[in-house]
């Protein structure tokens, strides 16, 4: 049976030691630090970016002919669209029954249009009508979004008799979004992938190497309460960051973001599922070299590719859906939908996806971790 005072007395040695080794507090507490504080100064003044922009075209016809069909050629122009030769806007359509204001917090974001009914036939009429653009004040985005519609509208209005489309904004968000209030999620996410995972890929290759895991074999201390106080050990260590990340970016750069609870679940799950990940990685590997290449294999493509220092919207349409497949890239998600958007819904996907992820890579890593080697 898994003796808890057998787990705590390793975890109080093991966190001893790692105390006393500053590189692996640097890396694990001070690293995180220093980048939001650079990540901060640097972008301090800049809102988030996004290309995705979210249309309701409630003008449904019918038309005559395709071509009296204004609403849909509207959609088309500006699909695609890019705005000073750089970042293309990327359509896509809800449907003309959803409650687009609700919508677009369900999917986390603030950047919207609203195509009105009669569109087409008030502007072959010459009547005056109206698009809808949703936005955040403070969003590089909603800039980027209004400018366009606008300079469409421009575009229409000039092929007409009399200029009839006017673009209104209304905004969904109130909230002040930022640059930082973005980063903080994300370098949580880094905080908690780089210490358990490149901490456990090295000693468990070098526990093997020198047959540290033979020796422990001797004693009482059994594998799941050796592996269960490194668990332990890297959430208090996330917890520590977590806090010390949140201070710098609420204090220091004046960032809106939400804590509750429903953050537990990713400080928690995450340190687990990188532990056990590490653990496999070293495990498995032949040498201590051959582990630390397979670890920064594994590691570099979800630190820059999971949404951690800059949104995955201005990313390539190819690197996102690759993302998908990383699992750093469901924490940092599940933590934006919080802290950021109060999602709560696309929040508990993201919970689930993390909680299956996490129990395959810990039994894993709980049955094939050997003391002895065959």
């Amino acid at each position: 049976m898994p003796s808890a005072r057998r787990t705590f007395s390793d975890l109080r040695i093991f966190g001893r030691g790692y105390i006393r080794n500053m590189v692996g507090l640097f890396f694990g507490i001070i690293f995180p630090i220093i980048l939001i504080v650079l990540f901060g100064a640097i972008f301090s003044n800049s809102s988030s970016i996004s290309v995705d922009v979210y249309v309701q075209n409630r003008d449904t016809g019918p038309f005559p002919s395709p071509q009296m069909n204004i609403a849909a050629r509207f959609v088309q122009a500006l699909n695609g669209t890019n705005f000073n030769g750089t970042w293309p806007i990327h359509v896509k359509l809800v449907n003309a029954s959803e409650d687009f204001p609700r919508y677009l917090s369900d999917h986390s974001a603030s950047d919207g249009i609203i195509i009105p009914e009669n569109f087409s036939s008030n502007y072959l009429a010459t009547q005056p009508t109206n698009i809808t653009v949703y936005n955040n004040p403070t969003s590089t985005t909603s800039a980027v979004v209004g400018e366009t519609v606008r300079g469409i509208a421009d575009t229409f209005n000039l092929r007409g008799l009399e200029p009839t489309i006017q673009v209104q904004s209304t905004t969904v968000n109130t909230q002040q979004t930022k640059y930082i209030d973005f980063l903080i999620p994300g370098l949580i996410g880094f905080s908690i992938l780089i210490s358990p995972m490149f901490a456990m890929v090295n000693i468990s290759a070098e526990y093997k190497k020198l047959k540290l895991f033979k020796q422990l074999s001797l004693t009482p201390l059994t594998k799941m309460e050796w592996l269960a106080s490194k668990v332990i050990w890297y959430i208090f260590l996330s917890a520590v960051s977590f806090l010390a990340l949140v201070a710098v970016g609420v204090f220091g750069f004046g960032a809106h973001i939400t804590l509750t609870a429903w953050l537990i679940p990713f400080l928690v799950l995450g340190p687990m599922m990188f532990c056990s990940l590490g653990m496999l990685v070293g495990t498995l590997s032949k040498s201590v070299e051959t582990a630390s290449v397979i670890g920064n294999v594994i590691t570099f493509p979800m630190m820059f590719l999971s949404g951690t220092f800059f949104p995955l919207s201005i990313m390539p349409d190819y690197l996102r859906t690759f993302a998908h497949v990383l699992p750093l890239y469901y924490i940092i998600d599940g933590l934006n939908n919080i802290m950021i958007y109060d999602n709560y819904a696309t929040a508990i996907i993201d919970i689930t996806v993390v909680a299956l992820i996490t129990a395959i890579f810990f039994v894993a890593a709980a049955r094939l971790f050997k003391w002895r080697e065959d």
